[in-house]
């Protein structure tokens, strides 16, 4: 790509996530996770979101790396809710507990993704993102853990791997240089308070809903 083709596309990216960033400031009725939703998510017990950007890890997987971030208009920190790889979900349909979903980062189009590779610095399971244009493999599939019936957007919950029964977790370990001060993000064995997550800034997509003439109207965010 030539250097004037990816100013662009920096430039849409920003705009677009400036947009977000109003839109999740505006008032939402609807209570749950919906797919096609674009989040962030928040880990109350280190005051961080969720974050990537296209740095590698130096060691491990090499893949993209997945960082904790204190800052809430930080815009690599927005995931998009989907179903797990080789399946589909209806845009606006709510998300169960207990469903099995993928998440994608937005800026780069990898996937929230872990494996057997120690983390660089608490020696957990490394949490990477991986994939291409969201297309990757069963490290890309989560559990979600919650008490209800559906993912409510204001409850605590758990990301399960799948793969190895282990919970998205903040060590409160934290980086140097180059990604001085962020927060190492990895896959932890037990459930404790660490490993809690709230959605937080996005856009939540509302089921398309029926008019009494049975045409439907827009889905809302």
């Amino acid at each position: 790509m030539e250097l004037s083709q990816f100013v662009k596309c920096s430039q849409v990216f920003v705009v677009f996530c400036a947009i977000l960033e109003f839109i999740s400031a505006q008032r939402f009725d609807y209570d749950y996770v919906t797919c096609g939703s674009v989040l962030k998510l928040y880990n109350p017990w280190h005051s961080i979101r969720l974050h990537s950007h296209d740095v590698k890890y130096g060691s491990g997987s090499g893949q993209q790396s997945v960082t904790g971030v204190e800052s809430a208009d930080d815009t690599n920190s927005y995931w998009t809710v989907r179903a797990k790889n080789g399946e589909t979900c209806e845009r606006g349909v709510a998300i169960k507990c207990g469903q099995t979903i993928r998440l994608t980062h937005l800026a780069t189009k990898r996937n929230l993704h872990s494996h057997h590779f120690q983390s660089p610095l608490s020696h957990n399971l490394e949490v990477s993102a991986f994939g291409d244009d969201g297309t990757g493999d069963d490290g890309d599939h989560w559990v979600i853990v919650c008490s209800q019936k559906l993912w409510r957007r204001d409850e605590k919950v758990r990301l399960k791997h799948v793969v190895s029964n282990s919970y998205l977790h903040v060590s409160g370990e934290t980086y140097g240089r180059p990604i001085y001060g962020q927060r190492e993000i990895s896959a932890y064995g037990q459930a404790n308070e660490k490993n809690y997550w709230k959605v937080s800034e996005g856009i939540f997509v509302k089921p398309t809903e029926i008019s009494p003439d049975n045409s439907h109207i827009h889905d809302e965010f």
